[in-house]
């Protein structure tokens, strides 16, 4: 089994079980007990929009991350999730709304480690690397926090066909034919790739298909998973390759 032909249970029962932003809407509405957990998951994961947002508005990266580690230890004690239908029932919409709310009437956040500790764990020198580059290094707040949150669907989405694939024992493999998910082979190179992995040049390539197509499943899964809706997924998806093409 090539770690392309994996199963759709595997994605639903490891990586994105507590984390599917319907459940946490549906939970908060009847006062479930659980939603916080969910809702926390949800920021950890996607941490990397509010901060770049934030040092794009003007802020430097200490007092960014002490802003950043606020604002989510403020999100997560309180109810903040009235009104969410009106921003379209989307994670990503939902926590751009949040985050301008609270910068509007930030205060005290040089207290944020003090009182809540780091509620988030935020890894800031990735993160200014990813802002260091060029395609993002002159734009607006938004699209940054826009074109982070592309990102970071994409980096989701590979993080689960690799957990796939090693539970499938298909690691190797999947270390081999993954950089073909971003760009086409040079000539010769699955040959090459064929022998590293004791394939012919034509498995390679029907593996990497259907790879490809694997990856396609997953980052809808992703993204399905950040949408209160199920028909709101194709126009999150046509606005995850927008920001990815810029």
């Amino acid at each position: 089994m090539s770690p392309a032909n994996l199963s759709k249970k595997n994605v639903r029962g490891g990586l994105f079980a507590t984390t599917h932003w319907s459940v946490v809407l549906a939970a908060s509405r009847t006062g479930a007990s659980k939603y916080p957990d969910a809702l926390e998951q949800l920021c950890k994961t996607y941490w990397l929009p509010d901060y770049a947002y934030i040092r794009r508005s003007g802020r430097l990266p200490a007092e960014a991350e002490d802003l950043t580690q606020e604002f989510f230890a403020r999100l997560l004690a309180k109810e903040w999730l009235d009104g969410i239908e009106r921003a379209g029932g989307r994670f990503r919409s939902f926590l751009l709304t949040a985050v301008n709310r609270f910068l509007a009437n930030e205060y005290d956040h040089a207290t944020a480690a003090r009182r809540g500790g780091n509620v988030v764990p935020l890894q800031i020198e990735e993160a200014e690397h990813l802002l260091q580059d060029g395609a993002t290094a002159q734009t607006t707040p938004a699209l940054s926090y826009d074109r982070q949150w592309a990102l970071t669907v994409m980096d989701r989405a590979m993080a689960a066909l690799r957990q796939e694939a090693q539970g499938n024992e298909k690691l190797r493999q999947f270390e081999l034919f993954s950089p073909f998910l971003s760009r086409e082979p040079a000539e010769g190179e699955y040959a090459t790739i064929a022998e590293m992995a004791e394939l012919s040049s034509t498995a390679v390539g029907v593996a990497v298909f259907r790879l490809r197509r694997r990856y396609r499943e997953v980052v809808r899964t992703v993204i399905a998973d950040t949408v209160g809706k199920a028909e709101d997924v194709d126009e999150e998806l046509r606005y995850l390759i927008e920001m990815l093409r810029r």
